[in-house]
């Protein structure tokens, strides 16, 4: 199976999660909130930067659930109109 290359849209929606997600970590550690999700210090990096546009559904769900956010929420804050609003 080949993977299809990532659209621009892709990747800017990776870097919206990434930032969202960040701020979402407020003044929690990267290892504090890692450890939580159950994923590597280096994953939530590449996420949070953007470097991982696309992560795993349970990831992203282990991580909303570690900084407490709703998948609901995350999936309306990563419409392009409500990040910017």
């Amino acid at each position: 199976m080949v993977r299809q290359p990532l659209t621009q849209s892709d990747r800017d929606r990776g870097e919206r999660l990434g930032e969202l997600l960040r701020r979402a970590r407020g003044q929690r550690s990267t290892v504090e909130v890692a450890a939580a999700a159950g994923i590597s210090v280096e994953t939530l990096r590449k996420i949070e930067r953007g470097r991982v546009p696309t992560p795993a559904f349970f990831t992203v769900a282990a991580l909303c659930d570690a900084v407490g956010l709703s998948l609901d929420g995350l999936s309306r804050a990563l419409e392009p109109q409500r990040l910017s609003a």
